[in-house]
């Protein structure tokens, strides 16, 4: 009878042979735990990066005026936008579009909007520079 740790010997023939065979795995296996370490290093590099201060603007609209349409505009004037309700928002970056988004309510009080970004703009058409 055997007892539950005894080991037959044509499994481990046929375990001996799969580590054998399968040999080129634990070598990727090594390759990717060595990227890994390696990409920690680097994120740990960018650390002073990741610290700087970036100015993020929302655009909700923007309009086009005469000057003297501008010197008659007061405490309680109305300018009217070029977005309309509903329509999504730019987030710009540093001067760069990098998102939309929505208008939302952050807090229940009413008293605070936020955006909820709804596609990221990537890449070169996200240049306002282009």
């Amino acid at each position: 009878m055997k007892q539950p740790f005894d080991i037959d010997p044509v499994s481990a023939a046929t375990a001996t042979d799969a580590l054998k065979t399968d040999g080129a795995s634990f070598g990727k296996l090594a390759d990717l735990a060595g990227r890994a370490v390696e990409e920690t290093s680097r994120l740990a590099n960018l650390e002073p990066i990741l610290r700087i201060p970036v100015t993020v603007q929302v655009l909700l609209g923007s309009a086009t005026m005469p000057v003297a349409d501008l010197m008659k505009l007061g405490r309680g004037a109305v300018i009217p936008l070029d977005h309309r309700v509903g329509e999504p928002v730019e987030v710009v970056v540093n001067g760069r579009i990098v998102a939309r988004g929505a208008v939302v309510v952050v807090e229940d009080e009413n008293s605070r909007f936020g955006v909820s970004l709804t596609e990221i703009v990537g890449g070169a058409s996200g240049d306002s520079d282009a």
